[in-house]
């Protein structure tokens, strides 16, 4: 492999998927936004993602489409010993080459094989068969190998559709190799997340510092389920040092919305509370009603969790909010289930039952039925309790059940955030 005399300015790629599957919904393309952030993390530019169907012609359309606008075409299925696996055979075609055995590639399927105690089928041993004119990029996961090719300059690369299989090959092999082909501009990046307020209300609020970022540093707005991950993108001019720049455009940030940053980095809302917990030594339970259990389930999602949360009560009915919890009958009569009084007491008594530093407690209409003109779906009250404070919030949402649901799940957590002191509030 030789070396590319490329100038060292932005590298483009673009990703194909192959597959009527992709197409038909049957199954979600989660190679290509891996495939994505791992080149962005190597200082590579996706241009576009093109979705095709299991269709020759169709192929190698897209094929000349993509060498027309980047410098990289990274494909994905259609590498199955199957009959409607065709983007070995119409690489082939496109290249105007035959098929030849590779010897690596028909030890590496008959290695799989004999460790499952089975003998290599023909259609199994044909996989190993790949265009002349190609470099077999080894597949110690599968049975289907990877294919490197160079023409006039520019990369293309065929990769299995199973996602263990392709990020195993391009981690271990296809990244490093695109870096030494390309010499790859310096590229760095920094996030910070954000919630608790709408992208185009952030940026108003952070505007003036977004249109005096160097020319050299891009801001993109990342939004997701009430939360908004910023991301800063800087490339390296070869002057002054890129690290400190953009450390110093964060800070920058941090001063002016302090109220709305929970963590710096790729990291989820349960996490960033996971981790101010476990800092500062405080344990959590949780009451819920609306969200079924939901909150739990983000917050023993997080590997040690066991070190603050310990554990909580699903009171969806009245009576369990009463027999288990202690909310008061008097408090359900006269305010309802949904309401600031009833919240309140689950999130306090929750606490004081489980022994913990903290009590959070969901009280609402999801929907889509069972709401009022007075308490329309929708309509949620969350409460957050320790030793000195029950602090509650009113959420009106109009979204779908799941959605209220998680979006309460996301302002629950965010409550937490917010009512411990200023100090802790960065997880």
């Amino acid at each position: 492999m030789h070396k590319s005399n490329q100038n060292p300015n932005i590298v483009l790629a673009e990703i194909i998927t192959i597959g009527d599957e992709i197409l038909y919904g049957q199954i979600v393309d989660t190679n290509s936004a891996f495939i994505g952030t791992e080149l962005g993390k190597i200082g590579i530019k996706v241009k576009q993602i093109t979705s095709v169907s299991d269709d020759a012609t169709h192929i190698k359309k897209s094929f000349d489409d993509a060498r027309s606008r980047a410098n990289i075409i990274l494909i994905t299925g259609g590498l199955g010993p199957t009959k409607d696996d065709l983007t070995k055979s119409t690489l082939a075609q496109y290249f105007g080459v035959g098929l030849k055995l590779d010897e690596q590639s028909l030890l590496d399927v008959t290695e799989i094989f004999r460790r499952h105690g089975r003998e290599v089928t023909e259609l199994n041993r044909q996989q190993a068969f790949l265009p002349e004119n190609c470099e077999p990029v080894r597949n110690v996961l599968g049975t289907a190998p990877g294919m490197w090719f160079e023409v006039d300059n520019k990369i293309m690369v065929s990769m299995p559709g199973v996602p263990f299989e392709m990020k195993r090959m391009m981690t271990d092999i296809v990244l490093p190799r695109l870096q030494q082909y390309f010499r790859l501009p310096k590229i760095n990046h920094k996030v910070i997340m954000t919630i608790g307020i709408g992208e185009s209300f952030l940026a108003e609020k952070i505007a003036d510092w977004e249109d005096n970022l160097p020319k050299n540093i891009k801001l993109a707005y990342l939004p997701n389920l009430g939360s908004v991950r910023l991301r800063l993108t800087g490339l390296d001019t070869g002057i002054g040092d890129l690290e400190a720049q953009m450390q110093a455009e964060v800070d920058k940030l941090s001063n002016i919305i302090p109220e709305y940053i929970f963590a710096y980095g790729e990291v989820s809302l349960p996490q960033a509370i996971g981790n101010l917990l476990k800092k500062h030594y405080l344990t959590i339970s949780t009451a819920e009603s609306c969200t079924g259990g939901n909150i739990a389930h983000k917050l023993t999602t997080i590997p040690g969790s066991s070190a603050y949360y310990k554990g909580g009560i699903i009171s969806y009915d009245n009576a369990v909010k009463v027999e288990q919890l202690g909310v008061s009958e008097t408090t359900l009569e006269t305010f309802g289930a949904v309401s600031e009084e009833t919240v309140s007491e689950m999130a306090q008594n929750v606490r004081l039952l489980l022994k913990t530093d903290i009590g959070i407690a969901t009280s609402g209409i999801a929907g889509p039925t069972g709401g009022t003109t007075e308490k329309p779906v929708g309509t949620i009250w969350i409460a957050y309790a320790d030793a000195h404070q029950t602090v509650t919030k009113k959420l009106n949402f109009n979204r779908t059940r799941e959605l209220n649901i998680e979006y309460t799940t996301m302002m629950a957590l965010n409550l937490v955030r917010q009512s411990l002191p200023e100090a802790f509030r960065i997880g």
